[in-house]
């Protein structure tokens, strides 16, 4: 009798959501409608179908839910309006006046739409804050406040050289096809495109590889190691320096499994002062040739770090000074600038100051490292993968460091074992890609957004890994631009309590921006292919916001054929708008996008002999409003010299006055709120007391 009554209490509620087949959208109906959206859909994504899997017809709401396709769909506004239109016009006229909701991916279709495009209810943003930001560029003659300035970006080149255990040799990650390679290819972007916008932004941009392709390198350390020819001295003013516990020492050529050179020396501290004598630190270091070099500091993250440690870097074209957070960052190294230095002794090449805006904090010492070297983590196979009638040696890769893979760099950067071995040190290709997924938490560490766990406590604010795809076509047809997120993890929530959808908000922008430039620019029937939700590794693991970015298919020719400066320039600058998008809406600042490169520039003999007219104009960006430009920099150049830090200079032109018999070079810039312009081509003119004749210099080089 109990049995009855409750199938007759539960029988009204299961008559309102039986399938709405069974009250009228028939099979027919239902295939027409996922048609439909199949058009909808292929508009924006190529080649890419959908289904109506299920439909509930309950109160006065009828459901349709769609296979996971449709979420590849970059879902706007106008967009959702106008799919929910089309599909109440196929909708029988007993149901035409339901409330809709499609859903796809366990969401409806309006809350995919990223929240900076929402004008009704918007989730909680993704925030990590700090007082002051990780490197402050204080020589820089721009300071960006609408640009990112006082944000933190990790970012990586996909895949590096890497040590394959069961065949003993080092070997590229990816194959090698129409003279590239995915280990590189992607370095082609984001080491001379993309981190500079960023920095000329104003970010903090961190990366899990080297970053510098020359191949010499020097250590300067407060510890004797094998480098000769460097220095570390001591001078001491009101205060003085003591020993800060352990820190880096570079005592070994090479280096193998679990060795940290961050856990075999000391680091030196020192309290500031406001006023009075100052105390500093000076590292000097022998370079076997001129050229650039990026510049390197490490110290030790101690109770009262500075917030604004005083480093000058001496180079070629003058004094670069930075102010660097030392309450983060602490036991690694963390990157200042790229500089042009003589080769031979570089006297003070590096100096710290414990001169600070607070007094009776403490500033630490360790090392600098000037270069990016070669490869000197040494691999051999694991005792799983040898036979006995074999020899073995633990040999470097022989490669430059920034042909290796994160795994290598991490190991060298001081970073712990739980970041780069998670495989115990027996799959260098698989602890590869996760180490870099580890080590996005290991820098976040202790930040506002991560503040239980161990780490170097710098605020990331997002993640992006930069990839090729693989994959041919036989016709001439693009493979186009992939994007990959993850919002399983954690309960489908961050630290602090956002959404992991954001990851797909930034995916969406990325692609978006990346795919309507290039059509706009270069290939009006560029693909745009999925954005997926899958547990990808690289895209699963970081506790920040994370893309997973396949720009193009490395194998593919038509996609390749695009791939020249001027694509990788456009491109990069499009992954730029879209992270400043993302990022300056999760703190709800404005945004201005930095200025195109100016054109036009020239030099010519003004009326004096002495004297110099340096012209040129800015450029509007046609893909972008607020790009505009509303002030430059000159940067100048003496003889063999370096670039200077740069001046200001009202207008679009300028006279500068030279000595005689000396070559000067300049550069200009163009700057607005967002930041700095990539600067102009390089212009250099030198007057000659008692000259034999004149030269006409044309540049007609244009591509």
């Amino acid at each position: 009798m109990m049995k009855n009554r409750l199938l007759i209490l539960f029988l009204p509620l299961l008559l309102s959501v039986v399938p709405a087949a069974a009250k009228g959208l028939s099979a027919e109906k239902r295939k027409e409608i996922s048609q439909m959206l199949t058009r909808i859909l292929d508009r924006e994504v190529a080649g890419c179908k959908t289904n109506v899997t299920q439909v509930v017809d309950a109160g006065n709401r009828l459901t349709l839910y769609a296979s996971i396709g449709m979420s590849y769909y970059p879902f706007r506004e106008r967009s959702v309006a106008a799919i929910y239109d089309s599909i109440r016009s196929l909708l029988p006229a007993s149901l035409a006046r339901r409330r809709l909701s499609l859903v796809t991916d366990k969401h409806p279709i309006e809350e995919l739409i990223p929240q900076i495009y929402r004008s009704g209810s918007r989730g909680k943003t993704f925030t990590n804050r700090s007082d002051r930001p990780l490197v402050t560029r204080l020589s820089s003659p721009v300071k960006p406040t609408h640009g990112l300035a006082g944000r933190h970006i990790a970012m990586w080149q996909s895949h590096g050289r890497y040590f394959d255990q069961e065949e003993n040799r080092w070997r590229w990650q990816r194959s090698r096809l129409w003279e590239t390679c995915e280990d590189l290819y992607t370095q082609s972007y984001v080491l001379p495109y993309l981190v500079p916008m960023l920095e000329r932004a104003g970010a903090n941009v961190l990366l899990p590889r080297e970053r510098d392709v020359q191949t010499e390198e020097a250590i300067a350390d407060n510890d004797a190691g094998v480098d000769e020819g460097s220095s570390y001295v001591e001078f001491t003013g009101d205060r003085r320096w003591f020993d800060a516990g352990t820190g880096f020492a570079h005592r070994r050529e090479v280096y193998v499994e679990c060795q940290n050179p961050f856990a075999e020396g000391t680091a030196r501290g020192v309290q500031t002062v406001t006023d009075g004598r100052e105390s500093r630190a000076e590292w000097s270091a022998d370079l076997p040739a001129s050229g650039e070099y990026a510049v390197y500091v490490s110290y030790k993250t101690v109770e009262r770090s500075s917030e604004d440690a005083l480093y000058t870097v001496r180079h070629l074209g003058g004094e670069s000074r930075f102010a660097v957070n030392q309450t983060m960052g602490g036991g690694t190294w963390i990157y200042l600038g790229t500089f042009r230095f003589a080769a031979g002794q570089n006297p003070a090449l590096v100096t710290l100051s414990n001169r600070s805006s607070k007094k009776n904090r403490v500033v630490t010492a360790d090392a600098v490292k000037i270069g990016g070297g070669m490869g000197n983590v040494a691999r051999t196979p694991a005792a799983e993968f040898r036979t006995q009638d074999t020899d073995y040696f633990c040999e470097p890769s022989g490669y430059p460091r920034f042909c290796e893979g994160a795994r290598y760099w991490l190991q060298w950067a001081g970073f712990p074992e739980t970041v780069y071995r998670q495989k115990e040190g027996l799959d260098d290709y698989k602890e590869d890609y996760m180490s870099r997924a580890h080590w996005v938490n290991a820098l976040m560490g202790g930040s506002e957004r991560l503040p239980d766990e161990e780490g170097l406590n710098i605020p990331v604010d997002m993640a992006l890994a930069f990839h090729s795809d693989a994959g041919v076509r036989r016709n001439d047809e693009t493979i186009g631009t992939l994007g990959i997120y993850f919002t399983q993890e954690n309960g489908g929530r961050f630290e602090g309590g956002a959404s992991r959808y954001l990851s797909r908000d930034l995916t969406d922008l990325v692609m978006s921006q990346i795919v309507g430039d290039i059509r706009a620019t270069y290939e009006p029937e560029w693909r745009r292919r999925g954005l997926w939700n899958r547990s990808y590794y690289e895209a699963r693991v970081p506790a920040a916001p994370t893309m997973l970015l396949e720009l193009l298919s490395h194998q593919n020719f038509a996609d390749m054929r695009y791939g020249d400066p001027r694509f990788k320039f456009l491109v990069s600058r499009a992954i730029y708008k879209a992270i400043l998008r993302h990022v300056s809406f999760q703190y709800s600042r404005p945004c201005v996008v930095q200025p195109l490169p100016v054109e036009g520039f020239s030099a010519v003999f003004a009326e004096r002999d002495d004297e110099v007219r340096l012209q040129w104009h800015g450029v509007e960006d046609p893909l972008e409003a607020s790009a505009s430009p509303t002030g430059y920099v000159l940067y100048t150049r003496i003889g063999d010299g370096d670039f200077d830090n740069g001046v200001p200079v009202d207008g679009t032109s300028t006279v500068v006055r030279q000595e005689p018999g000396v070559i000067y070079s300049y550069r200009v810039t163009a700057t607005n709120a967002g930041g700095e312009s990539f600067p102009s081509e390089t212009l250099s003119a030198a007057w000659v007391p008692e000259p034999k004749g004149r030269v006409l210099v044309v540049n007609g080089f244009d591509r």
